[in-house]
């Protein structure tokens, strides 16, 4: 984009550097058996990427929306799994413990989540909860000198191998009476359920996190009780808008997969990229995936001036995601049945991309947000 800077130039050309290396000569072998990059995750934390937007003095490095973002797409362009449980780590529990969390954590937890010591993983979705955040049941009772929690959480990226858990409990009986706490693995403080098998972000592990009369000391909680609503919906905004990064590094590999092929597959005589109607997918896509670009970005240019509001973290990560499943299905297309058998990598691009348009909020949800605050805005 026009406006990187110096920076973030180099931070692209790292990671691409890095995904060619570390992630894509194991991305597909990962997806058939289900299994987490955790040496390539460890090897972030040396480069420092797993503290993207946290204070240097944690060991971070202190940069902003765009930067995360050159991150996502970067990743997301060879394997998707490792960049959502790359986003689990960096986005939602180093980056919320960074923005919420008092000195005394930020000094505990930080350091090793950065460095990759530590993985971590964040606990919002329930069993019985998803979609609706605030409904949420999972309860920390206070007694004076420490909290007891009971409950679960679902769909938690990383919780198979997360030391560290930023989890979300209802401490009142208001929908908004949220509190949230840090939870340590090596204290006891939570177990893991069965893993969950999935369609597509298969390399990525998520479970279920589990608390049983969990006994975890008061300054485990973040802030004070019941403010952490405002928290949750601060840190979905930079979520919503890193996870479209994704799905715009896997558009990209979708184009460059399409123009190879179209270059080498010859049919009727002739190279298939002579073919007017393949011409056709092709421009389309490209197109398409430079309006993902442009809009993505600049909404990360604009999150970072201080331009924030839930409105476009949401037509961000209701445009991209859509946008993106749409070129993947026209790239498996264009490949006939090569496209639809996994000697490819497209259907996995596909599989991988759906979990965007569910995950940080549905598309459904990203609808709601939008119309609501705008009709609200018009009155």
């Amino acid at each position: 984009m026009w406006f990187f800077n110096d920076e973030e130039r180099e931070l692209q050309k790292v990671c691409r550097d890095f995904a060619l290396k570390e992630l894509a000569p194991f991305a597909q072998e990962n997806d058939e058996k289900e299994q987490f990059n955790i040496d390539a995750f460890k090897k972030m934390g040396e480069l420092g990427l797993l503290g993207i937007t946290a204070d240097p003095k944690y060991g971070g490095a202190g940069l902003g929306a765009t930067a995360a973002t050159i991150v996502m797409e970067e990743f997301g362009a060879v394997c998707a799994s490792s960049t959502l449980s790359y986003l689990a780590h960096a986005i939602l529990c180093v980056n919320n413990i960074q923005q919420n969390g008092s000195e005394e954590q930020k000094e505990k937890f930080l350091p090793k989540l950065i460095s990759g010591e530590h993985i971590g993983c964040m606990g919002m979705s329930e069993p019985e909860y998803g979609s609706d955040a605030l409904g949420i049941q999972t309860k920390a009772v206070n007694h004076k000198d420490h909290y007891l929690i009971n409950g679960a959480k679902m769909w938690i990226t990383n919780a198979q191998y997360s030391d560290i858990a930023y989890i979300y409990t209802r401490t009142g009986k208001n929908k908004k009476d949220l509190t949230t706490f840090i939870l340590e693995k090596s204290n006891g403080d939570f177990s893991v359920g069965k893993p969950i098998h999935k369609m597509g972000m298969r390399a990525s592990p998520t479970g279920e996190l589990i608390f049983e009369n969990s006994k975890v000391p008061l300054n485990s909680r973040v802030g004070n009780e019941g403010e952490s609503t405002y928290h949750m919906m601060k840190n979905l905004e930079i979520e919503r808008i890193t996870i479209s990064g994704i799905s715009l590094g896997i558009a990209r590999s979708c184009v460059d997969q399409c123009l190879k092929y179209s270059s080498e597959r010859k049919q009727f005589g002739k190279k298939i990229g002579d073919f007017q109607l393949i011409q056709k997918m092709i421009a389309e896509m490209s197109t398409e995936t430079e309006m993902m670009k442009h809009f993505l970005y600049s909404a990360c240019k604009e999150y970072d001036q201080g331009k924030k509001g839930p409105v476009m973290a949401a037509q961000v990560k209701l445009a991209l995601p859509k946008m993106a499943t749409k070129i993947a299905l026209d790239a498996i297309q264009l490949h006939g049945g090569y496209g639809y058998s996994r000697e490819f990598q497209l259907e996995r691009y596909l599989r991988d991309n759906k979990l965007n348009e569910i995950g940080a909020g549905t598309n459904e949800v990203m609808i709601m947000i939008i119309a609501k605050t705008l009709l609200k805005e018009s009155q």
